[in-house]
């Protein structure tokens, strides 16, 4: 620069010089330009992602790279029980290109191992339907997780279990194999018919039938009827036979007593089905009849109908006590509804009934469905048990919706920006003194 410039030509020169400068400076400070991307995947997903040792986030992720950052980078993925997939990359993406990486995941595995046994042994295994041996016998390398096992043997039942393996450990799994039973039939007559079956002391039905289920082996046969005395007798079937018994009843006239009293009293008594009176205000009602089983039946307005099955001894007196239930129990329930916060709407099955706090009468037994709603919240809804002639206690505790918080906006920091407005001063003041000369 000539020293014989003026004083305001040689202050314009130095204010240009300077801004030229701190373009540069400014140029030197940031990468800048334009930018491409690398779009990251991962088979499973969600593992972390790591890019030139710097953490990124989870994938899937889409990482942004300036075209004039310096070339050659190195992406890294992990996750726990897998190994980590690293690769590393030449260059860098064009203006305006993705790049896309996958990443597939190979697990860590460590086996474990099942031992299978049986009683008897020599039963055939299969896992997961695929043969593996016969018992005892021990599966090695098998991955971690859920099996099922089945064993099979002639002449037994089959058995199938679903049993976990962990990694590093034993399983152990044994079967208690159950012999094939083989099955025949019995008929069963009586005279008269409808004498009750009992086999083995198990009630079966009634005659004339045919049981086809029976184990082979003895059995102990008792048939009974009312009027009649007991008939009993030992048989033995045998595998797929099938046989019949047929049987004479004896019958007895022997009598016996049933004396009935009800709370209320005035009721009406059904005897197998026929009237035999109602239950005296003092003392009780006494009944004849034959030994044997009989049905005792009470009714009276206003309260539940009373069924009771009576068996009636030779010379004996049976004692029936009915209390009756009345027909007008409440057959509804009360709720009692809170909330925090409240107050909040409250809906049963979907029925608007107020505000929290609130209490609920007359609400129908039963399981009823309660949800609770306010402005900002998750919808609260849960089913209740309404017990007839109680009160319920319901109490919501309200969850805020989720919000998202803004993502802030990046900023340029450091010394570059703070130079501009002196430099453009200075400018202003070399034009002033230019104007002077």
């Amino acid at each position: 620069m000539s020293l014989s410039m003026p004083v305001s030509s040689r202050c314009f020169v130095a204010a240009i010089l300077a801004l030229a400068l701190l373009a540069g400076a400014a140029s030197a400070q940031s990468i800048g330009g334009d930018v491409g991307y690398y779009a990251v995947s991962s088979v499973p997903s969600g593992a972390d992602v790591h890019f030139d040792g710097q953490y990124q986030g989870t994938t899937p992720l889409t990482i942004q790279v300036y075209t004039t950052a310096p070339p050659g980078h190195t992406i890294s993925v992990t996750m726990s029980g897998y190994k980590t997939w690293t690769q590393s990359l030449s260059g860098n993406p064009a203006a305006g290109e993705t790049i896309s990486l996958n990443a597939v995941l190979e697990p860590i595995v460590v086996y474990g191992w099942l031992t299978v046994t049986s009683s008897p042994s020599g039963a055939t295994i299969y896992l997961n339907g695929n043969y593996r041996g016969v018992t005892p016998n021990t599966i090695t390398d098998l991955q971690p997780g859920t099996y099922t096992v089945r064993a099979e043997l002639q002449g037994y039942n089959p058995q199938q279990v679903t049993t976990s393996v962990v990694a590093g450990q034993e399983t152990t799994q044994h079967f208690s194999l159950q012999k094939i039973v083989q099955t025949g039939s019995i008929t069963f007559l009586s005279t008269p018919s409808g004498a009750y079956i009992y086999l083995d002391g198990v009630y079966r039905g009634r005659t004339p039938l045919t049981v086809t289920d029976v184990s082979a082996g003895t059995h102990g046969i008792t048939l009974e009827a009312t009027g009649y005395y007991d008939w009993k007798t030992t048989t033995t079937v045998g595998e797929g036979s099938s046989q019949t018994i047929s049987a004479t009843l004896t019958p007895t006239s022997s009598m016996g007593w049933i004396s009935v009293s009800s709370r209320p009293t005035g009721a009406t008594v059904y005897l197998d089905g026929v009237v035999k009176g109602q239950t005296p205000s003092q003392g009780s009602l006494t009944l004849e009849a034959p030994a044997g089983d009989h049905t005792l039946k009470l009714t009276l307005s206003g309260y539940q109908d009373y069924t009771t099955g009576v068996n009636v001894r030779m010379d004996t007196t049976s004692t029936i006590s009915a209390t009756l239930t009345s027909t007008s129990i409440a057959s509804t329930g009360t709720l009692s509804v809170a909330s925090s916060p409240s107050p909040a709407n409250v809906y049963v099955d979907n029925a608007f009934k107020g505000v929290t706090p609130v209490t609920l009468t007359g609400i129908q037994a039963g399981i009823r469905t309660v949800k609770i709603q306010l402005g900002g919240y998750n919808d609260w809804t849960m089913d209740v048990q309404v017990v007839s002639g109680m009160t319920t206690p319901v109490n919501a505790v309200l969850v805020p919706q989720a919000t998202q918080t803004p993502t802030p906006t990046p900023t340029q920091s450091g010394a570059v920006p703070l130079l501009v407005p002196g430099a453009l001063a200075l400018l202003v003041l070399c034009l002033g003194l230019r104007r002077k000369e």
